[in-house]
């Protein structure tokens, strides 16, 4: 997985408007990195994965289904998370990443449990990304607002 990331963040991506095919790749691997990071991927969480992709991100269903199948091969490719947060902060404005962190924040929500290691996973971007505390923590609560109401 990570190693389509690096391929993808080698091109210079914009992210103002609608995703990129490498955005959408980018988003895809480090949504399925956070539901990973807890040695299991369930159902749910890939259904959560593909409905703030879809929903949120406003992404093609189909196009979706391609990128995660991708990234579900590729999700034991782990390296640092440094390089692809770095050009998450050249290329995704403040809002967009606010968005990531929330969206991670579902996903690991969403099989009903935090691991250690998600949430541990979600304060390290959240520090890579420079979202405060603050933000991530209430960005928390709107996920966990969304999953558990």
């Amino acid at each position: 997985m990570i190693k389509l990331l690096k391929d993808i963040l080698s091109n210079n991506i914009s992210v103002e408007n609608n995703l990129d095919t490498e955005n959408l790749e980018l988003l895809s691997g480090l949504m399925i990195e956070a539901a990973y990071t807890d040695g299991q991927i369930d159902e749910i969480e890939i259904n959560k994965i593909k409905l703030t992709l879809t929903n949120v991100f406003e992404e093609d269903p189909k196009e979706v289904d391609l990128i995660l199948d991708k990234a579900l091969k590729n999700k034991n490719n782990t390296k640092s998370l440094h390089y692809y947060t770095s050009q998450i902060n050249k290329n995704f404005s403040d809002d967009k990443k606010l968005l990531l962190i929330e969206a991670l924040w579902e996903i690991v929500l969403s099989d009903g449990e935090i691991h250690d290691y998600e949430s541990n996973l979600i304060r390290r971007l959240s520090g890579l990304l420079y979202i405060s505390d603050v933000n991530s923590g209430n960005a928390r609560k709107r996920a966990m607002d969304k999953i558990f109401n």
